[in-house]
């Protein structure tokens, strides 16, 4: 069976549209905006540890389930392009959604929402759950590739929990850049996706 190789650039890009920063600004900064520099800190800071925590468990239990059902690579590799194609399709054709407000007393603080809706959905999506378990099962035995994928999911959650800490500034200023950027990413990837579902096709024995 040949390998499924995806490169660090290719899986960076695909995660960074999934896990990444662009859809939490609105939501934190709706969520969290009223509390102090310090309670948003702590919040953020609780929301990406749980997003790891999540992340690291689905892509341990997922693994080890599609592992044992013996799918093959090439198959798992299509799995992983048409997620990417309906997430990049979904961003370009449907604006972002704003995540209700959970409304608060004066004076009180609500560190619950670092994990709902903060963590889970807004950062930990259920497909970028499914595309960290389809990298992991595909880094396989190889002990490189697999650190590559958790040092990316790493990278974006840091990158998630800077923009939460300056999500007021950023979008103050290049707020609808971003959502131009979102769009972009979308496209590049539905790309991304559709080339590597064609690979992947070549690559099974009919």
């Amino acid at each position: 069976m040949p390998e499924v190789e995806f490169g660090a650039r290719k899986i960076f890009l695909m995660l960074f549209l999934m896990l990444g920063p662009i859809k939490i600004l609105v939501p934190f900064k709706a969520l969290a905006g009223s509390y102090e520099p310090r309670v948003r800190r702590r919040i953020a800071s609780r929301a990406i540890l749980f997003s790891a925590a999540a992340l690291a468990i689905a892509g341990f239990l997922g693994r080890t389930m599609l592992e044992n059902l013996e799918i093959s690579l090439p198959v798992l590799a299509m799995t992983g392009g048409i997620i990417l194609f309906i997430v990049a399709l979904r961003t370009v054709l449907q604006p972002a959604a704003n995540l209700p407000v959970r409304p608060t007393e004066p004076g009180q603080t609500d560190l619950g929402l670092a994990l709902t809706p903060l963590a889970f959905p807004t950062i930990v999506t259920p497909y970028g759950i499914a595309a960290v378990i389809v990298f992991a099962t595909l880094a396989g035995d190889r002990q490189t590739e697999g650190l590559t994928v958790a040092a990316i999911v790493l990278l974006i959650l840091a990158l998630d929990w800077m923009a939460m800490l300056f999500a007021e500034s950023i979008l103050r200023w290049i707020g609808t850049s971003l959502q131009v950027l979102a769009v972009v990413l979308g496209v590049t990837q539905a790309a991304l996706g559709l080339q590597i579902i064609l690979h992947s096709l070549s690559m099974i024995a009919w």
